[in-house]
This record gives structure tokens, sequence and C-alpha cells, in this order.
């Protein structure tokens, strides 16, 4: 056994060195959390009060601000134009980058505050000159409209003044302060709209060399216009009543699957999608229907709306109640504009899907050495518009827009194009407002009267009041040319093709409580056979109002529940066509490849429904995209070839209906659209399904539809910040949908609200955003929504002061100063 004492611990001394680095780091620790403490007091200081009381310069009297649970405020004043004042300062309050945004985006001021990035962007504004455009349309408003436009830019300036040393984080990011709101601002915010959901004149110029290359036989093939799914409104019911297959059910809602992919958050999103659109425009549209008291179970109409429209974070709604008085009206409104959009009042409510009317001509100018045009009173020199364009760290960029007597020379903005184009367009003659007379309906006659002033964007208004009546408008001016339809460019030295007028509004498509006691609209045909004038020469292929339509005459009662339900429905009844087609192809062609047979034993048992976590999707999807491209390559040429300084390729074609086109190539397989080296549409139906799968996964169930259809959406600034884009956007999410179905979605777009009114009980109607209310990223109601959004659930909209008092969280009082 040892015994004895074990030597002493000797303590170590850390050396000086690493003292000195301890003291550093400790001293680093205490800067970045002092900095990140800085930095989250910055982001936090532009939140908003919701509470208390604030001295406001310009109003009246007192107005009270009721938040709700996710921030949505209902604004009460005693008069309109303190109401309208308050409207502007707490959408201010919530949303005042996007407004300042929304108004540099339509009047091509981008480049000032991002630099080079936005200047193609901001030439083709000032071209279209939409700002230009707002002094014309200064002549069209109302000297009642010009009061309300006027307090709420008073309102929106009351918080800019106040609020300049905290300002929300992306104008301190960016290095600028907003200027001063003017009624030009909240114009062109609207002119903008009109722009997004007008039809580009870029179809016309290409629909002229594709004819010139196909003759009119094909091209009219391609450029199909109608289908034996279409619901015209005012049709009579038709065995779209008839219930759909079992495989067709109408689901509770959609659970898209997890997974992501890095999204490029730098893109400038929504605020840079050109008008003359050269590439395959992201297909926007909308629902909307509405239901007699026939159809439900409360025995009153329910009527239901989503627009979609390109994704923005924060998104494009701002959600409202505004009450003074007898005015008394709730839904979504635009940043940057007052009154509501879409919503309803205490006695109508109503929603909007785009008519996508031709509103626009292209006239092909005739220009000599001089400089001037000719026009049937002889030569005239164009008038000129000069514009600058402030690029940040950049020189200013001059331009000089001609303007002819058809409107502003445009070439520039369709590639490839040499003749110099005017383009024609209603937003020149001004276009007039009248939501105010919206919001305040009282019943089918003045509801009707309020939008025979809605000039532009024209809209398929659905309509329900609480007596049970139901209805549909289709609104705006629609040009009527002396020839031609706008689907093709036309000479501008002679008047034969002016316009001799527009439609008159009581002969736009309008019905009232129809006895089919249904009424639907997805932005596909609304006219009849035999209708006298021609509206639009595109509409949107029929799928999504062929599905509302079926579902909804199925024959049970419905409930608001209900409403949502189809509103997140996802079977494509397209998609399920072809992938029928490339069974039967599969299995009758002479040697299809083995992958392709494996194809087609997913498809054979997949029921159409665009699920996230399903193969078959994607499988239909890219063998869809392969059969067009096997088509339309022999006739159209290779996409090299438009590479090398070709006017077409098979990419060249896009149009709204050339689904409906590929349908009736093969339900009929016309001999003219078979391609060469196939014996058969079954043979080329094969060979498309295996080139659809040649990149596919070996294991093809892998192969999932929720990354290939993800939904991106991130913050236009703040989403460029390492670590705190985490909680800046949802980023990109897989989901499920598609562009066909009643649940439109893709990768920019997607159902920009959700909402259903129940007349019943208003109360019981609901609605939900994208994302959620306020655009300060630290608010409690900055993506508070988005789940909601995301899984298919909604919100309810509460209206009536108890409901209202019921779910109040937060309350302001503006009084005063």
């Amino acid at each position: 056994m040892l015994s004895g004492t074990l030597p002493p611990i000797t303590k170590v001394k850390p050396s000086r060195s690493w003292r000195i680095l301890r003291r550093l780091l400790l001293i680093l620790l205490v800067a970045l959390v002092a900095i990140a403490a800085w930095l989250y007091s910055i982001a936090r200081s532009p939140l908003p009060e919701l509470d208390g009381t604030i001295s406001v310069q310009g109003i009246s009297g007192p107005v009270s601000v009721i938040r709700d649970n996710h921030g949505v405020p209902t604004i009460e004043a005693a008069t309109l134009d303190n109401l309208f004042f308050a409207q502007g300062y707490v959408t201010a309050q919530d949303r005042l980058f996007q407004m300042d945004l929304l108004r540099r985006a339509a009047a091509g001021e981008l480049s000032e505050i991002v630099g080079n990035i936005a200047l193609k962007h901001d030439r083709q504004q000032r071209i279209l000159g939409l700002r230009a455009a707002t002094e014309k349309g200064l002549q069209t408003v109302t000297p009642e409209d010009r009061q309300h436009f006027d307090a709420y830019a008073r309102g929106v300036n009351a918080y800019i003044d106040s609020h300049r040393d905290r300002l929300p984080l992306e104008f301190s990011l960016l290095h600028y302060s907003p200027r001063p709101w003017k009624i030009h601002d909240s114009l062109v915010i609207g002119y903008q709209m009109v722009e997004t959901l007008s039809t580009s004149p870029q179809a016309a110029l290409t629909r002229e060399k594709v004819l010139a290359r196909l003759g009119p036989e094909l091209t009219a093939d391609l450029y199909v216009n109608s289908s034996w799914l279409d619901h015209p409104p005012t049709a009579p019911a038709s065995s779209a009543n008839s219930p759909p297959p079992a495989s067709e059910h109408v689901p509770a809602g959609t659970v898209p699957t997890s997974g992501s992919r890095t999204a490029d958050a730098a893109r400038l999103s929504i605020w840079l999608q050109p008008h003359f659109r050269n590439d395959d425009p992201a297909p926007l549209g909308s629902n909307n229907w509405v239901v007699s008291g026939a159809h439900t179970i409360s025995g009153k109409p329910l009527l239901s709306n989503d627009m979609h429209l390109g994704h923005q974070m924060p998104n494009l709604w701002y959600e409202a109640h505004l009450r003074s008085g007898d005015f008394d009206v709730a839904g979504v409104s635009l940043p940057g504009y007052p009154y509501i959009f879409v919503g309803h009042n205490r006695r109508v409510a109503w929603g909007f899907t785009n008519v996508g009317p031709t509103v626009e001509d292209a006239y092909v100018e005739n220009f000599n050495q001089s400089g001037e045009y000719q026009t049937p009173d002889g030569w005239k020199r164009p008038e000129i518009r000069h514009e600058v364009i402030h690029v940040k760290d950049a020189q200013d960029v001059s331009l000089d827009v001609q303007v002819t007597r058809h409107g502003p020379i445009v070439t520039e903005l369709a590639p490839g194009e040499t003749r110099k184009i005017a383009l024609r367009w209603t937003l020149y003659d001004g276009v007039r407002n009248p939501f105010f007379h919206v919001d305040s309906a009282q019943n089918w006659e003045q509801f009707r009267r309020a939008f025979s002033e809605l000039d532009a964007p024209g809209q398929n208004v659905v309509y329900a009041d609480v007596d049970g009546n139901i209805g549909y408008q289709a609104t705006g001016k629609v040009p009527i040319s002396a020839s031609g339809d706008g689907s093709l460019p036309v000479d501008g030295n002679n008047n034969a093709h002016e316009w001799i007028g527009y439609v008159p509004f009581d002969k736009l498509p309008s019905i009232f409580n129809p006895a089919s006691g249904i009424i639907g609209t997805a932005n596909a045909r609304i006219t009849l056979d035999g209708y006298p004038y021609s509206i639009s020469a595109e509409w949107e292929a029929p799928w999504r109002v062929d599905r509302i339509y079926r579902v909804l005459g199925f024959g049970r009662k419905f409930s608001a529940s209900d409403m949502l339900a189809i509103q997140t429905d996802i079977f494509s009844e397209l998609d399920r066509f072809v992938a029928d087609k490339l069974v039967y192809a599969a299995d009758h062609a002479k040697n299809p490849p083995p992958q392709a047979k494996q194809a087609a034993d997913i498809l054979r048992s997949w029921n159409g429904q665009m699920t996230a976590d399903s193969a078959a999707p994607t499988i239909v999807s890219h063998a869809r995209l392969e059969l067009k491209r096997m088509l339309l390559e022999p006739k159209l040429g290779l996409a090299s070839d438009q590479e090398q300084g070709s006017d077409l390729s098979w990419k060249s074609y896009h149009w709204m209906m050339e689904t409906v086109w590929l349908e009736n190539v093969l339900s009929h397989q016309p001999p003219r659209w078979l391609p060469p080296n196939y014996s058969s549409f079954d043979d080329l139906l094969a060979a498309a399904l295996d080139a659809a799968v040649t990149k596919a996964p070996a294991d093809l169930n892998s192969w999932k539809w929720g990354p290939q259809n993800s939904v991106t959406i991130q913050n236009l600034v703040l989403g460029k910040i390492p670590i705190v884009r985490r909680w800046t956007g949802p980023g990109e999410q897989p989901q499920s949908g598609s562009g066909y179905t009643v649940k439109a979605s893709g990768r920019d777009y997607g159902p920009s609200e959700r909402f259903t009114a129940d007349l019943s009980n208003l109360d019981g109607s609901t609605l939900n955003l994208v994302t959620g209310e306020s655009g300060n990223f630290l608010s409690p109601y900055y993506m508070d929504q988005w789940k909601a959004w995301y899984y298919g659930h909604t919100f309810a909209l509460p209206f009536s002061k108890t409901a209202v008092e019921n779910t109040a969280v937060h309350r302001l009082m503006l009084v005063p100063k």
C-alpha cells in the first residue's frame, strides 16, 4: 500500500495574451449585443401606436380606430372627411413603404431608390405614361371624390410628417424619405391595377407572325377563343348542374407537404412584371360566385371571391372596415387608394374577377424621314413627352416619348419589332372612380348605376343582398372598332380601324336572379353565341369556371365553410383529361419505353387532385409541356432558332386558351397537327410521356408536385438581409393546386385574398389575406394570416357594432391637434 501526501496542485496563471483575448471577446460580445439591441430598437420604432390617443393635425373631430386580433381596423368618424383622412393615416401606419413603392412602380420611379436593376421597368412605365395619364384622370374626378382623395392624402401626410424620425426600416436601408402624398399618387396606383389587369398587345404582334408563318387554318386552331365547357353567366342552366364524378370530391382543405428550395429574394417581384410580355405570362385570374338561398342552409345567399394576383410582401390588399353614419362597409382596400374595393356593406356584397376586355390596340404608324407620321389629314409631327429617370448611383436617363393621335410609340417594348407601333388604350381617355357609390349602394339598381362608371379595369361583378337577391354585371369601357377586334395590329395611317364608340353599359352581359340560383365567373368567356359586340379577343380557359359550376350545381345545401372548400379545391379537369390520353397511348403505342409505362401506371390510378405529395401532377404537367413542344416545333421552329434571331419558335406561342387548343387536338386528332415521323397520335403521346420522365428520378413516385409548384413570397428589401430574412417572409414553400384548379397557384401568383359574405348573418362572413395586415416585419400582424392562407383556413369578419366590440384588442383615438 502506497502512502504519503500528494503534491499541491499548482495554479497556472493565464498568459497575458490570453487575458487580452478574453477581454476583447467580451467587449466584442457586448458590442454585438448592443448593435443587435440598437438594430432591434430601430426596427421596432416604426411600429404604429395602436392604443391610446394621438393628436393629429388635419381632422375636425375624434376618430375611433378599433383593431381586432389580426390588426384589422374598424375606423369610425362622424364625417366622411375625417373618415377618409383616418383611412389614409391608418393605412400608412401599416403599409407606408409599400404605398411608396406602389406609386413609384406605377410612375416609373423605382430606379431612383434601387438603381439600374429597375431601369428597364421604369422606361416601360415612362413610355406607357401612367403618371402623365393622371393629368387627364384628374378631369374625371368628381368634386365629391376629389374631397375624399384629398382627405386621404392629408391623412397619409399627417402620418409621414409626424414619423419622419421613425419611418419603416426599408426607408433607412435604401437611404431615402418619402415625399408628400398627392391625389396623383392614388390615381397612378389605381392605373397600375388597370395595367396589371389589361391584356398585352404583344399577343397581337406575335399572332401576326404566326399567321404569316402558318396560314389561317392552323392559326385559327391555335387562337381558339371558345370552348364547349364555357359558362357565360347569362346562359340558361346546362349540364354543368349534373353531379361531378365521385373522384371529384370537394376537399375540406389542402395541406401541402414540407420542403423548400432557396428563393431569389433580390428580384423585384410583382413590380417588374412587363406589360408587353414576350415570355409565358403568369395566368393571373380570379374566381367569384354567388348562390341564392335555394342552395344554402340559411336560405339566404352566399357570395365568394378570391382574386388571383402576383404575390408580394406584404400582400397587396389591406383589410379595413369604414363607418360614418349610414356609410358602413368592410372588405379589402388598395394601399394608397381610399374606399373599399371588394366586400359588403349593411345590405349588399360583391366580388370581382377580371373580364380581360380588349382595351388596347396596336397601330402601325407610317413615319417619313422628317419624323412625321401619316394621317388621313396629311403628315403630322408627333407630340414629344420628355421624361427624366433618376437612377441611384448613376447618371439620369433622358427619354423622349413620341405620342401620335393613337397614343405613345411603344416599339421599344416589343422585342424584335422595328415598325413604329402606337398604343391606343382606354386608360388614356380617363378613368372614372365609382367606389364611393359602390360602397354606398343599397340595392341592385344603385349598385348597377355605380358600376356603370367603372371604366377600367373591366370586371365581372357578382352581387348579393340581404333581401335574397343575386346578380351579375360586366363592367368597363370596351371599344367598338370600325373593323377588327384587337387580335392583330392594324394600319394607323387611315381611319379604317378607328374606335367609333364603346359598348353601351346596358348592352354588357348582366343578369338578376337567374332561375338556376347560381352565378360564377373565372375570367372565362362571358358572351353568348350571337352577341353583337367583341368584348375580348382572348378569354381564359374554362377549367376553373366549369369546375365551379359542377360543384355548385351538385344539388346540396351549402354553408360558408363549404365556400372555402371550393376556393381551395385542387381538382384539375384538364390534367385528368390529358392523363387519360397518356395512359391510353402508353397502352396502345407500338413500343412504349419502360419508364413511360411506369409513368402511365401512376397516372392510371390518379384521381385528378393536384396534391403536393403526389407524383402524378408532375408527370402530366411535364408531359403536357413536351406535347406542346412536339406539336409546335415542326410548325414554328426550335427554341434555338429564336435564340439565334428568328422571329418565332414554339416558345413564342402563349394564349390563355392554349390548353383548349391542346384539348381539341387530342380529342379530334386532325392529321394537320400530327408531326412528321409519328404514325399516330398514340405514338406521339407515348413519346411525350417518355420525354417528360427522361430527367425524372429513377423512382417516379418520389417526383412530388409540391416542390415543382412551389410558391415564393419574400420581402423585397428585408429579404436580402442574411439571417433576418428568415422572419421577413414565408420564402419558398411547396404547394398543391395549379393554374388550372379553382385554387389557382403558382410560384409568383395565387389567391390574393379569400372572401365569403353570408347574407343571412353578415358577422358570419369570412376574409383572410395571404400574410397579414402589417408591412412592419416586427409587428405581430406581419405574417399572422399566412398559415391560414397556406393550409386553407380563414377568419371571421366582424361587422356589427357588437361583433366589433367583442373582438376588439386595440383601441386608438385620433383627435384634433
